[in-house]
């Protein structure tokens, strides 16, 4: 199944910076070594209510259209090998309105998985 990622979220992606993680080997029993992966990520820093806008679409593929076209991205959340990556605070910032109102937003870094998607070609 292709889900598409909801247009009504692009533009959270907007500043998105990519970026490259690498996952610490795993340990195993002394006879295999493992190695690091690295994997690509879109690292976002999102305001509190629009990181509880799209936490229903955690840990779920989906595919970007517009200028991440040819890209899915999945919402790293509880994935234990991702720990280091899991949502984490990212500050406040003070606000203040047109009519003079003053409010503290609360931000959360998130990390995305991003994987290059390939379409089947018809024979």
């Amino acid at each position: 199944m292709r889900r598409m990622w909801p247009e009504e979220f692009n533009a959270l992606l907007d500043n998105a910076e990519e970026v490259d993680l690498e996952i610490p080997v795993a340990v195993r029993d002394s006879a295999t070594p493992g190695h690091a992966t690295h994997r690509k990520a879109l690292r976002v820093r999102l305001t509190q209510a629009d990181f509880e806008r799209v936490w229903p679409l955690a840990e779920a593929r989906y595919r970007l259209a517009g200028k991440h076209a040819g890209k899915a991205i999945t919402l790293v959340t509880t994935n234990p090998h991702y720990y280091h990556w899991h949502p984490a605070d990212g500050g406040t910032q003070d606000i203040a309105t047109e009519g003079g109102h003053s409010y503290t937003a609360k931000y959360v870094v998130v990390h995305f998985l991003l994987d290059d998607v390939a379409e089947a070609a018809a024979a």
